[in-house]
């Protein structure tokens, strides 16, 4: 991780740092999907992995509050990938895309030893954006329904064991309506997908506040550090807190407010210090 936020920092401009680049009414933005680094091929059919890679591009999208328009693909496949199972993939691709009233616009294709999918979104704002850098001291921190149990699947798949096909692991949940109906009462928002303290440390970073943990840490910790969980963490003033736990329910979505944002303090180690030294890193 720390890496990964290197290589960010020699490239960034001030159009780099969010889940997406916001240019106009318009979000660009776009994520990888690699055999052996973020699945193995042994745990993900064709279908399930063509699923996964497009609906983990649309997470990025919808905590931005755009919804996903167009789409480029660059996908590389073992050379011994039949002509059959390459139309299956390829319808597989076409009907993803449908079902999220996406346009595949084009992209490229390629040979290779392993599995490769990247996908470049173009979105439509429903709105303003929501960005790292809006939380506010005194807001509340939430995140939407359960995680963790991506973290425990992960360790049963590299114990060789099977998982539910249910998991999320295996079928990200999104949740773009829910989203798009609490977004003008939104501050902050970033999709989990390296884990809840480290997606908040991002959003602390960016934003100049700290926390203050509303919940026990030891129950945190226990789920804290799952990846790929998609979830949504976002942060809010608390007069909207009401409507925000009303729509959720009409949403059929569970939110868990566990923290709350505070100024930060120059004369002592800030909580967001104290949960990154906790964080595993997940990347190269």
């Amino acid at each position: 991780m720390n890496k990964e936020q290197m290589f960010i920092n020699i490239l960034k401009n001030k159009y780099i740092g969010d889940d997406g680049c916001v240019i106009g009414k318009w979000v660009y933005s776009k994520d990888v999907f690699i055999e052996d680094v973020h699945f193995k091929k042994e745990w993900l059919s064709y279908k399930q992995i063509i699923k996964k890679a497009i609906k983990i591009n649309i997470s990025d999208a919808i905590v931005m509050n755009a919804k996903a328009k167009y789409a480029l693909l660059a996908i590389s496949l073992p050379k011994q990938t039949s002509s059959s199972k390459l139309a299956k993939i390829a319808k597989y691709i076409k009907k993803t895309f449908k079902k999220y009233d996406i346009k595949l616009i084009g992209g490229d294709s390629a040979s290779s030893d392993k599995i490769y999918i990247s996908i470049t979104l173009i979105s439509k704002l429903q709105g303003k954006p929501t960005l790292r850098t809006g939380a506010k001291n005194g807001d509340l921190f939430a995140y939407t329904n359960e995680i963790g149990g991506v973290g425990k699947d992960l360790k049963r798949l590299l114990n060789s064991k099977q998982i539910n096909k249910n998991s999320k692991f295996v079928n990200p949940k999104l949740n773009g309506d829910f989203f798009f109906a609490i977004a003008n009462k939104v501050n902050s928002a970033i999709d989990i997908s390296d884990g809840l303290y480290n997606e908040l440390g991002i959003i602390c970073k960016q934003s100049d506040v700290d926390v203050k943990l509303l919940n026990k840490q030891e129950s945190l910790d226990k789920i804290a550090f799952s990846g790929e969980e998609y979830e949504i963490l976002f942060s809010f003033d608390k007069k909207h807190k009401k409507d925000i736990l009303n729509i959720a329910k009409r949403y059929n979505v569970k939110i868990n407010i566990f923290a709350k944002a505070c100024r930060t303090n120059s004369t002592k180690t800030s909580t967001i210090s104290k949960l990154q030294q906790k964080i595993k890193a997940h990347h190269f």
